[in-house]
């Protein structure tokens, strides 16, 4: 299987720009050895908008023309509409019956048509649009492209921390993670790629160990709360992560919490459960960690409001 390369993240760093916002490398207040890549403030509020604007500018400018979809109720639909629109494409995007209103009225104010179906017939909803259509299916995290997008934050963080030791990322669907172990290992081979992801859904620590994609089923993943790290990976992104990353670490719900609660108080920042899996692995596994200069990627803020005043109530983080 043909993995990216580091040529392909550069070529997708000139693509995005303008459309995608650079985020800064923030010096954690209270360590001196940390710094924080805030894809919340993105503005659509997390690092999907980077793959989905990648995306979207590689398809073909007649199929382009006939429209992209995608299934999703979160970040990733709200990515695609809105480099959809920065585009000038037409956007539809099949929504689960029973998703958040606010998520939905989000994928409609960025100009996409929502469709809701139920839960099951997501894909296949989404794949009849675009049998109908003659359009483009984007996926969140199965796809070169996006793959290369994502990876541009690994771009960054080495270009503002060019000494940087170690990167923690989220691992979900294992796009990110697979973009920024690309770019990190090429431009800094030293630096170890650390990923990490829940203990209640963590399907990546398992493939990895036993050298092949494990899927956990639907109820076993939904235990967490990090909702965006809930997808199992693909073959394409276990191809990556298995030759590309150096380790994976899991948090429990109550780590990341805290490590939520750690980063609206001391950094100023909103995170989502999702967004601070990686901070909560440097706050409470530090010995599982290689040591020295570290980059923890905070993926997104499109936090719940009552998650949100949940571990702000619960005490210091």
């Amino acid at each position: 299987m043909e993995l990216i390369s580091i040529e392909d993240v550069r070529a997708a760093a000139t693509d995005i720009a303008g459309t995608v916002t650079r985020t800064p490398l923030l010096p954690a207040p209270w360590d001196a050895q940390v710094w924080l890549k805030p894809e919340s403030l993105q503005p659509v509020g997390s690092f999907k908008l980077r793959g989905a604007t990648h995306a979207v500018t590689r398809l073909d400018p007649v199929v382009r023309a006939r429209g992209v979809v995608t299934h999703s109720s979160g970040n990733h639909g709200q990515a695609l509409a809105y480099a959809a629109r920065s585009a000038g494409a037409p956007c539809t995007v099949v929504v689960p019956e029973g998703a958040p209103l606010v998520k939905v009225d989000r994928i409609r104010a960025y100009g996409a048509e929502v469709v809701l179906v139920p839960p099951a017939r997501r894909l296949i909803e989404a794949e009849r649009i675009v049998a109908e259509t003659g359009g483009a299916l984007v996926p969140p995290f199965d796809d070169p492209h996006v793959i290369a997008g994502q990876g541009t934050v690994g771009l960054e963080i080495v270009d503002d921390l060019p000494e940087v030791d170690v990167v923690l990322v989220p691992v979900g669907g294992g796009g990110l993670a697979s973009g920024v172990a690309t770019a990190v290992k090429a431009l800094r081979p030293s630096a170890a790629v650390i990923g990490v992801e829940p203990l209640l859904a963590a399907d990546a620590r398992e493939s990895l160990a036993v050298d092949s994609v494990v899927v956990w089923d639907v109820e076993r993943t939904h235990r967490t709360s990090a909702d965006g790290l809930r997808t199992n990976l693909s073959e394409l992104t276990f191809a990556h992560l298995r030759e590309r990353l150096d380790g994976i670490v899991t948090v429990t719900e109550e780590e990341i919490a805290a490590a939520m609660g750690r980063l609206v108080r001391d950094a100023r920042l909103v995170a989502e459960p999702s967004g601070a899996v990686a901070l909560a692995a440097r706050l409470f596994h530090r010995d599982e960690l290689p040591q020295g200069r570290t980059a923890v990627v905070v993926t997104g803020g499109n936090a719940d409001p009552s998650v949100l005043a949940g571990v702000l109530t619960d005490g210091p983080g």
